[in-house]
C-alpha cells in the first residue's frame, strides 16, 4: 500500500491510500491548505493502524 499526496482543483493538499492492486481504499475527508497539515492526517491514520474495529450494528438507537 502506498499514500499519495496531490493538489485538487482548489489548490488544496489532499492524500489517498492505493492497495497494491491500485485501488484507492481511503481519501481525505478534506483539503488542506499547507502540505504539512496533509502529512499529519496521514500520520494520524497511520497511527491509527491498531484502533479497535467496533461493530455498530449492535448498537441500539
Amino acid at each position: 500500500m502506498r499514500f499519495e499526496l496531490y493538489r485538487d482543483a482548489k489548490g488544496e493538499w489532499r492524500w489517498r491510500l492505493r492497495a497494491r492492486n491500485g485501488e484507492v481504499i481511503a481519501e481525505s475527508g478534506e483539503g488542506y491548505i499547507r502540505r504539512e497539515d496533509c502529512e499529519h492526517g496521514i500520520a494520524l491514520v497511520r497511527q491509527s493502524a491498531e484502533a479497535r474495529i467496533e461493530d455498530m450494528t449492535t448498537k441500539i438507537a
